[in-house]
């Protein structure tokens, strides 16, 4: 947070962790201050109010960024969205107005008698219900369109109020620490509790008398309330005494209350901390210290995200697998968070060092701790890297001569890098083995020189190491196939042969480092190497040669065995629906077989099944006409036969049409 924006751009170029860094929603934040946030009923709509200059913004998760933003004329103390999306919201702001906005934007403008400090909308009979710096609720119909008589309490003020979902109950916290129900069908109270009394235990210090700053109906019969004093009372509506009495601890207010069905817990939140805790035990689940601090907390519905409005221009977002699932338009934070690490890798800045206090004490620097020069970060402190460079330097002055020694190791270390190294090879495959280590030593100087990334050896990769150790994956270095295709492969094999025996013999002897035995190997590599192009043509012609020869040997073989063996007669059974001619019929489809291609077709030309054209673009184009079988030969003469009885009955039809028409003409 200290660093310059220049500093945090650098570092953002520089870091991976900064640059993978998520940003759920584009530019979810207000210019100072945010105060309230909420979700529309759908899900979809995101709507936060804030300063300066007051505002609220609206942003669309199906989108993920702003939909629209709409400065207002006054702060706002708190809002409420009456329909399903953005389209009808109500303000109540700080000069006692009440503001209405429709989906096109403003819409009405009113004003209550007395400073408001919150509201409810009561949905069966379309009344809002205001409470704030004066004994009265001031009722506003939306139906009628004018305020209505006000509920008269005995409080002198109200600071909190909402209404339960399920049996539209009115509930109103008071400033000196009561809580007052009323049915809004005979505008009559119908209950009082003392919450301030109840949130006094053995435990708790107070210094003045709690008042109810937060509120909030669980179901039908749960309504849980927050004190000025850091207390939240969980009521049954049936009983005056509370069931659970949960302390924060810190002394402040509490400034909203929700609840996580699928848990069973209480997310209650102060200026300071967000704490959630089961309502039955009270056992606290996690809690969550942001750096700024707290205005209000909003639980996004059936889902683990949990977002803030803070006294800081970024509004958070916190997403919890264990409280429940991502949600559906952020639904790849599941994947995410999977992968991430529980112990990320602290950062490191280019132009700070963190030293310790033994560090500092070392460095002769300890006076300069509660100075501006350090910086005091968890067990240690952050410094100015130049300033640590130079208290080094003057706190060691030998240290060019420890330089020098590491330097003069290292290149001692490479030169002995450069020796002739025993190497281990596999049982199975060493010419293979050692081609690949020699392979892997030029692409090491090729990355060197062009400072690429090393890629992984195949010795090393786990997928191929059964080809090293199951003889079954032996190169066979006699097949055919292996021969034709590398031809030079002989005389390379012969110079990795003579590598492989003298390893062997180095193995053997248990020879010193500093013997040199590839000195021979390197001098017939050297006289060799010119004759490999000369030679490449002579080396191709001796292999065919040889494979000609084996092919001949093999021949007569074969030939050999067959004159010894005997011929004995062979019966076959004819398939059904197949007649039988000749022996004729196999004979000739033996000696056709036998023919060319170039011959077979000059004979279907000749017989007319084949036509070979030749094309515009200069290749060769074939029809082919396949051979009619005894079956389809039949059927086609049928369906001539149909055809032909068709025509002339449709012939004898049109012959009697016409002597009709000629009938009726004529009379």
């Amino acid at each position: 947070q200290w660093l310059s924006d220049r500093k945090k751009r650098a570092l953002q170029k520089k870091d991976v962790d900064i640059r993978r860094r998520i940003e759920l929603i584009q530019d979810f934040e207000m210019p100072t201050v945010s105060t309230k946030i909420k979700v529309s009923r759908d899900g979809q709509y995101i709507m936060a109010v804030g300063t300066y200059k007051p505002r609220i913004r609206c942003f669309d998760t199906y989108q993920l960024s702003q939909k629209f933003e709409r400065c207002l004329d006054s702060e706002v103390v708190t809002f409420e969205i009456l329909s399903d999306d953005y389209s009808k919201i109500v303000f109540l702001q700080c000069g006692r107005f009440v503001e209405f906005h429709s989906q096109h934007g403003h819409y009405y403008r009113t004003r209550i008698p007395k400073f408001g400090r919150d509201f409810s909308y009561h949905y069966p009979s379309c009344d809002l219900y205001f409470v704030g710096a004066s004994s009265e609720v001031y009722r506003l119909n939306l139906e009628q369109g004018r305020f209505l008589n006000s509920l008269q309490t005995d409080a002198s003020e109200s600071n909190v109020c909402d209404i339960n979902p399920v049996h539209f109950l009115f509930a109103m916290g008071t400033a000196e620490g009561k809580v007052e129900c009323w049915d809004p069908r005979t505008r009559s109270r119908v209950g009082l509790l003392d919450c301030a009394l109840s949130s006094v235990t053995a435990d708790t210090e107070i210094d003045g008398l709690p008042s109810v700053s937060a509120l909030k109906f669980d179901g039908a019969l749960h309504m849980a309330v927050g004190t000025s004093t850091g207390q939240v009372l969980l009521y049954d509506l049936r009983s005056s005494n509370p069931l659970i009495v949960k302390d924060h601890h810190y002394g402040l207010p509490i400034k909203s209350i929700q609840f996580q069905r699928q848990l069973d817990l209480i997310i209650s939140a102060d200026s300071r901390i967000i704490k959630m805790w089961n309502k039955d035990t009270g056992k606290i689940f996690t809690s969550m210290e942001p750096e700024y601090d707290i205005n209000d907390v909003c639980l996004y519905p059936n889902s683990g995200m949990l977002m803030t409005a803070n006294e800081a221009p970024k509004m958070n977002i916190y997403y919890i697998p264990a409280l429940g699932p991502a949600p559906k338009w952020c639904s790849f934070l599941d994947n995410l968070t999977e992968e991430l690490e529980e112990n990320p890798e602290s950062t490191v800045y280019d132009d700070y060092k963190f030293v310790t206090r033994k560090d500092l004490e070392n460095l002769g620097l300890a006076h300069l701790i509660g100075s501006s020069l350090l910086r005091a970060y968890m067990h240690g402190f952050f410094m100015d890297i130049r300033l640590y460079h130079k208290a080094k330097m003057m706190a060691n002055p030998f240290a060019y001569e420890e330089y020098r020694r590491e330097k003069i190791r290292q290149k001692i270390e490479e030169t002995r890098a450069q020796r002739v190294q025993l190497k281990k090879l596999p049982k199975v495959n060493k010419e293979l083995a050692l081609k690949l280590i020699e392979e892997e030593g030029e692409e090491q100087q090729v990355t060197r020189k062009r400072k690429q990334k090393n890629m992984p050896s195949l010795l090393k990769d786990d997928r191929f190491k059964v080809m090293f150790e199951n003889p079954d994956f032996q190169v066979d270095e006699q097949s055919e196939e292996f021969r034709l295709l590398n031809p030079l492969v002989s005389k390379i094999s012969e110079k990795r042969k003579r590598k492989l025996r003298l390893l062997e013999e180095l193995e053997a002897q248990e020879q010193e480092e500093e013997e040199e035995p590839e000195g021979k190997a390197s001098d017939a590599e050297s006289s060799e190497s010119s004759d490999d192009e000369k030679g490449w043509v002579e080396e191709v012609r001796k292999q065919r040669k040889l494979l000609r020869q084996e092919e001949k040997v093999k021949r007569q073989e074969r030939f050999k065995e067959d004159q010894q063996t005997l011929l004995k007669p062979q019966f076959f059974e004819i398939k059904e629906g197949e007649e039988f001619r000749s022996f004729k019929d196999s004979a000739k489809k033996q000696k056709l077989m036998k023919k060319t291609l170039e011959d077979r077709l000059k004979l279907e030309e000749k017989l007319g099944t084949l036509n070979v054209s030749d094309t515009t673009v200069g290749s060769k184009q074939a029809t082919f006409k396949l051979k009619k079988s005894e079956q389809q030969k039949k059927q086609q003469e049928a369906e001539r036969q149909h055809r032909q009885e068709r025509k002339t009955l449709r012939r004898s039809a049109n012959h009697l049409k016409s002597k009709r028409g000629r009938g009726r003409l004529f009379h």
